[in-house]
């Protein structure tokens, strides 16, 4: 389980940064000023938990993502250096199917996918093959948002999704925008 919390680093961003959406804009005018939102440079501290919520392990990293198609798609890469980690994502809406969803892909190739509602702040993973030969899923939520810092928690669950346990703590904190 240790590796796959490590892994769920990875899609930390999946909760990306954005402001703090009005209560009478629609799913899809929430979702895409979340993209507007992510887009920059971000430091990120990230705390790996014990099943009881304390701090196993902290590490720090960067996040950042630019627009591929403005409104509809950012691409993005995570780098962690402590864990000598890697990865490049894809955060996008997809308004026929009236999801937000990201993917990243890291050094092993195994492409993780995080999916929520439009508008939403939680996002879950399908269910996987766990390495102990059981079933996975991941669960992500954005809190504490502001225009320039966030966090996220990653919960997993052994069992479809009845019960999560802790995973992860991150802290996002925004280092720079792009110039328009």
């Amino acid at each position: 389980m240790r590796a796959l919390l490590i892994v769920a680093v990875l899609l930390g961003p999946v909760s990306m940064a954005a402001a703090q959406a009005s209560t009478e804009s629609t799913p899809m005018e929430r979702s895409v000023q979340q993209l507007r939102n992510t887009v920059g440079r971000w430091a990120v501290t990230t705390e790996f938990l014990k099943e009881d919520g304390s701090v196993a392990r902290a590490v720090t990293g960067t996040y950042e993502f630019a627009w591929v198609v403005p409104d509809r798609v950012v691409s993005g890469k995570s780098e962690i250096p402590e864990l000598k980690q890697t990865s490049g994502i894809l955060f996008f809406v997809n308004e026929t199917a009236q999801v937000i969803e990201m993917v990243a892909v890291g050094a092993d190739g195994r492409l993780w996918e995080m999916i929520g509602p439009l508008g939403g702040e939680v996002r879950t993973t399908p269910e996987f093959k766990a390495a102990d030969g059981g079933t996975g899923q991941l669960r992500f939520t954005r809190y504490n948002v502001t225009t320039d810092a966030f966090e996220s928690k990653m919960e997993y669950s052994e069992d479809g999704g009845a019960t999560w346990k802790p995973g992860n703590h991150q802290q996002f904190r925004r280092e720079s925008v792009p110039a328009e």
